[in-house]
């Protein structure tokens, strides 16, 4: 992970907010390279492995693996610890990692941030929605602020992104929400700003990038030290960042999002280069013509069209590699001792992945894929 590259390199690591990558041994973030950590239980507060009853205020999260109450709403919450976690390492190089939880299902945040969309005639939800981000805003403020006044805004790299298109109801002009293979599924935002490195406000870069540069940009423009025997996916970005791309590329990228037990090849995927968009191996835009795919070109273009496919086939046979496996729970480990097994976690088409769901009664079932590490008497 990239908590295990910044710590190799001598960098304290902290996460955050939201992990949804394992809440059982060696899967946590304290697993996987970080050292401080603040986060809720599974993919949202309010999910199974999350502590019973959170509502987002006032909320009992997980505290470097123990169960802590804390006061205030959660994305204040984990910018509070950030906060404190960059005061106290100051002095020293740190990664600080807050993947917030808002906005997400369910739509709870304070009254105030949600009246200024109620009183303009937003209904309740998506007033709520906008309220959970503007609340973000605000905590990016009191970030940028802290920065600031510890003389650490200068040579600190700070990013902003999103991690999906929207669940609300503005699209940006695209195609899509969250969970979409069209453009409003999974493009995003990406701000960077490093004004030590020469990085600052005022300029648009329109080069086709993704999730898997952001590492390799990082062990660039941070020298870190690269982990050994990995061949990354993705490339640094840096020389982009830097007005430095001369004849960059014109690389083919892929994204798909399957959210189901074994996936399916096509399913919910997109083929891009810098020009075209290939969407579940049928249908063919060019996004710089029809940035809101409207348009399916893929009639007049068939030797585009196949290349593209060409590309897919290529990736899903080396992707297609792990899919028999699974990510076994350890259990019978000192690292966890006793460990809560969550019907959140069981291979199931449909899990009762929520407390809501747990609340309502909600009929399911599977099993969970553990690996046992010592022979015992177990009690269950």
């Amino acid at each position: 992970t990239m908590a295990d590259v910044f710590s190799a390199s001598g960098y304290c690591t902290a996460i955050f907010g939201k992990w949804h990558l394992g809440d059982n041994y060696p899967y946590r973030p304290q697993d996987r390279g970080f050292e401080e950590v603040l986060i809720h239980g599974g993919g949202g507060v309010g999910q199974g492995p999350d502590y019973w009853g959170n509502d987002y205020f006032d909320d009992t999260y997980f505290h470097n693996g123990r169960e802590e109450k804390f006061e205030g709403y959660c994305t204040d919450v984990w910018f509070d610890g950030a906060l404190k976690f960059i005061e106290a390492n100051k002095g020293r190089p740190f990664f600080c990692y807050v993947p917030t939880n808002a906005p997400h299902g369910p739509y709870n945040v304070a009254d105030k941030y949600s009246r200024p969309y109620r009183d303009k005639g937003v209904p309740v939800d998506q007033a709520n929605f906008y309220g959970m981000i503007t609340n973000i805003d605000e905590n990016m403020g009191r970030l940028t602020q802290r920065l600031k006044e510890l003389n650490l805004e200068d040579n600190t790299i700070l990013i902003f992104m999103t991690d999906n298109g929207t669940s609300g109801d503005y699209d940006g002009g695209m195609r899509g929400k969250k969970g979409s293979a069209y453009e409003g599924g999974h493009r995003v935002p990406f701000f960077i700003r490093w004004p030590a490195g020469g990085l600052t406000g005022g300029r648009d870069i329109g080069t086709l990038s993704a999730h898997i540069d952001v590492l390799p940009t990082l062990v660039e423009l941070c020298g870190l030290k690269g982990p050994a025997g990995v061949k990354f996916d993705g490339a640094s970005i840096a020389p982009l960042l830097k007005g430095q791309g001369g004849r960059w590329p014109n690389r083919t990228l892929l994204v798909h999002s399957q959210r189901i037990e074994h996936p399916e090849k096509w399913r919910q995927s997109a083929v891009m280069t810098q020009r075209w968009r290939l969407i579940d191996g049928k249908e063919l835009y060019d996004i710089k013509a029809d940035p809101a795919q409207r348009n399916n070109v893929a009639g007049a273009n068939p030797e585009v069209a196949e290349k593209l496919r060409d590309a897919y086939e290529d990736w899903w046979a080396d992707l297609s590699k792990g899919f028999d496996g699974y990510c076994e729970i350890v259990i019978g480990s000192d690292k966890q001792n006793p460990t809560r097994l969550m019907s959140h976690d069981w291979h199931s088409p449909n899990p009762a992945w929520s407390q809501q769901a747990v609340r309502e009664g909600v009929k399911s079932n599977g099993f969970w894929a553990i690996e046992v590490e010592r022979d015992g008497e177990y009690e269950f």
